[in-house]
């Protein structure tokens, strides 16, 4: 389950207890009474379109305008869904989500007429417009009736109407299974392809800012040295010569550091030798914290053996870890750190701490916001809890073994 889902099943559960605890006669009550005495003439309107349009359609599929009618409709009724949607919303509270428009695999007329023949949701969207003339007959006279002659039971009868109403909301106008994990599959996507663009601007940049630059600036100090050794006539030019060469040295050793820094940044060697307890540890290392970083990694699995996460969560686990300490030394202002990594049943869990002076939040288009959706690609969550005087806390959980290796 995904965060956005587990939020989103949270704030059911709080809608539930807020309907549990609303006064028996209140607005909410009196607005979903009107909702449903509302459900006649919309079912009506509603099934004398969709009659009309899909029967129209389907008596003239064997013309050339028969389909594409057929088609028309459709698209209309997925429209009228979401109105209908969007009135559960407002009446009920209801968390269904809006989908994602329909696809076209073909370009012009015939692409959106075979997208919307073959799309499910604007087939269950003409079923819904046909059954709510029956349930808006029903709902209308028993609604009307508890309102003149069975005044007391008004409440419960309204209440449990508008939990039939609002389940055939659900179960016919929500975007598909499929049609929501291909959307997922799609962001995941996005964000994996982001990702790697960023992170091969960022290598280009580091080549041609730093080791680029610095080869250049040898291969010139090597230049005017070997000159230099050519002319040499007294100990004067041999002491200048020399101190060319030392420059130039000094010059390959910058150079070799940035290159083992920029291949530290790309996949660390010693994370693919001694996986993340070693490398967690030589991150910590290099953070500038003043207190240190600790560290303490518990990999072992529910029969006591200690196993590795499959490599691509473990690289992710270490960008993450990696750019958490990273802030903490630009910006947290902290004395000290700490990263506890473990696995907890057929999850990663991360959690990195510091004593700063907090304020930290993954706003969009913020380096917190691209670890998240970093984590977020592979099915995990990404929580930060900063409040403004600190302490900062990161929490992370990663699937232990991806969905590919699953597989």
């Amino acid at each position: 389950m995904k965060p956005g889902q587990r939020h989103a099943v949270a704030a059911g559960k709080e809608q539930d207890a807020r309907t549990e605890r609303a006064p028996l006669y209140g607005a909410r009550m009196w607005r979903q009474a009107g909702h449903l005495l509302l459900n006649l003439p919309l079912g009506i309107a509603r099934f004398v379109y969709t009659i009309t349009m899909v029967s129209v359609g389907v008596s003239l599929a064997i013309t050339v305008v028969g389909l594409p009618l057929l088609a028309a409709g459709l698209a209309g009724c997925r429209r009228l869904g979401a109105i209908a949607r969007g009135r559960a919303r407002s009446a009920y509270g209801s968390k269904v989500r809006e989908p994602e428009p329909v696809r076209r695999r073909r370009p012009g007329f015939a692409g959106y007429a075979i997208a919307h023949l073959t799309d499910a949701l604007s087939w269950r969207s003409a079923l819904y417009n046909v059954l709510l003339l029956p349930w808006g007959v029903l709902s209308f006279v028993v609604t009307l009736l508890c309102t003149v002659a069975l005044w007391p039971a008004l409440p419960w009868v309204v209440r449990f109407l508008a939990t039939v109403d609002r389940m055939l909301v659900e179960v016919l106008l929500h975007p598909g299974a499929l049609s929501e994990r291909v959307r997922e599959l799609e962001e995941d996507r996005g964000t994996v392809v982001d990702t790697a663009a960023a992170d091969l601007r960022r290598i280009e940049r580091d080549l041609h800012d730093g080791a680029q630059a610095r080869l250049v600036a040898l291969a010139m100090d090597l230049g005017m040295a070997k000159e230099r050794i050519r002319e040499v006539e007294t100990p004067e030019d041999m002491a200048a010569a020399a101190a060319m060469v030392d420059s130039a040295h000094g010059e390959v050793k910058l150079a070799l550091r940035e290159l083992r820094d920029l291949a530290r940044g790309i996949h660390p060697a010693v994370l693919t030798d001694r996986g993340l307890d070693a490398a967690l540890s030589s991150v910590a290392a290099r953070c500038t914290v003043p207190g240190g970083v600790r560290v303490n990694v518990d990999l072992r699995g529910p029969d006591g053996t200690a196993e590795r996460p499959d490599s691509a969560v473990e690289g992710i686990a270490y960008f993450t870890v990696s750019e958490l300490l990273t802030n903490v030394s630009k910006h947290a202002g902290a004395r000290t750190a700490s990263v506890e990594v473990w696995r907890s049943d057929d999850q990663l869990m991360l959690l990195v701490q510091d004593d700063g002076k907090g304020g930290a939040a993954a706003c969009p288009g913020s380096g917190l916001a691209g670890l998240a959706e970093r984590v977020q690609a592979v099915d995990g969550m990404f929580v930060v809890e900063s409040p403004a005087g600190g302490p900062t806390t990161v929490a992370v959980e990663l699937p232990w073994r991806t969905r590919a290796a699953r597989h």
